[in-house]
């Protein structure tokens, strides 16, 4: 039998916006695309439950020094809350752990309901989460089963609106009713939390049975691409697989801009804080001459100091002082 042969590497930077199918966790996606590309390094911002599809940014070499930033952006998802079964994971992943006649509701009383869970709001993460505790995540120590205590914080939800109800008014011949939700929120949010908090408010309980994201700052209107077009574009050539990321610049664009000279350029590649009036205070993102992306920094007083940059900065600063 003939071995395969090995995947062979290379730094590649940039962004892909894929499109995560339902059934993989965020890293298996990561995974399949990291070594259809053939990159290096990679990481992706923010994870997708394996039942959840969509928006999933895929950051590339130098680019996954500005993952950790994306991870905290306002996002947005499309979900179905299926009424009057309660799973243990709040989504349809999981077990039924208790079923529920569902009363009669009206809009108003749902958006009622939608509205109480709108804002600055506590929440509880679900137990079956990521979330670690002793170096563990929570979700590895509930598939023990073990007793898992998940403390509540906050969480930011800009919107949790009714799509869509008509499944409540149909005869679904034993299916339990549906809504179909949009939901705008900050990071840390948990849709499956929000699904099963209205359920509860709505006294019956629910559950996710789908869940699609939608969009993340700064990608509001993305191009994503699938697994399978990813393939295709392969089998066409290395330039089509390429056309499909997008450079490092588009990921910054959540951050305040500051524009820099070239001997501050160099100043900043060799980890010396620039002087200035720069502003706004708090982290930018700067670009040298011919406006190409440096990284991240951090304005304070004026001051500008490094944060996260980008290889070629430093490589720059340190040609210009050999010269």
């Amino acid at each position: 039998m003939t071995a395969r042969p090995r995947t062979k590497f290379r730094k590649l930077d940039g962004i892909l916006l894929l499109d995560k199918p339902r059934g993989l966790s965020s890293n298996q996606a990561l995974q399949r695309v990291r070594h259809l590309f053939r990159a290096e390094k990679a990481g992706h911002t923010g994870s997708l439950d394996p039942l959840a599809t969509g928006l999933l940014p895929v950051c590339f070499g130098e680019a996954t020094k500005i993952a950790g930033g994306l991870l905290g952006a306002r996002k947005a998802y499309d979900t179905v809350a299926r009424l009057g079964i309660v799973m243990d994971t709040d989504d349809a992943e999981g077990q039924p752990i208790r079923e529920r006649p569902v009363p009669p509701l009206r809009i108003p009383q749902i958006d009622q309901a939608l509205a109480a869970l709108t804002g600055r709001i506590r929440q509880r993460p679900p137990i079956y989460s990521a979330l670690k505790r002793g170096g563990e995540p929570l979700y590895a120590k509930a598939r023990r089963g073990e007793v898992v205590e998940v403390e509540e914080r906050d969480a930011d939800v800009h919107e949790f609106s009714l799509q869509s109800a008509g499944d409540l008014l149909d005869d679904l011949h034993g299916v339990s009713p549906q809504l179909r939700l949009h939901v705008e929120c900050g990071s840390g949010t948990y849709v499956r939390s929000l699904v099963r908090d209205l359920g509860e408010a709505l006294g019956c309980g629910a559950h996710v049975a789908e869940l699609r994201r939608l969009w993340v700052d700064p990608f509001r209107d993305p191009r994503m691409w699938t697994l399978d077009e990813l393939q295709v574009l392969a089998t066409r050539g290395d330039r089509s697989l390429l056309a499909c990321l997008l450079p490092l610049e588009r990921g910054m664009a959540s951050w305040p801009p500051v524009d820099l000279d070239e001997a501050q350029a160099r100043r900043l590649g060799r980890g010396q804080p620039v002087e200035g009036e720069f502003h706004p205070c708090g982290a930018v993102a700067v670009y040298g001459p011919g406006g190409r992306a440096l990284g991240l920094g951090e304005v304070a007083e004026g001051r500008l100091r490094a944060r996260r940059l980008f290889s070629w900065a430093s490589a720059q600063a340190a040609a210009g002082a050999g010269g």
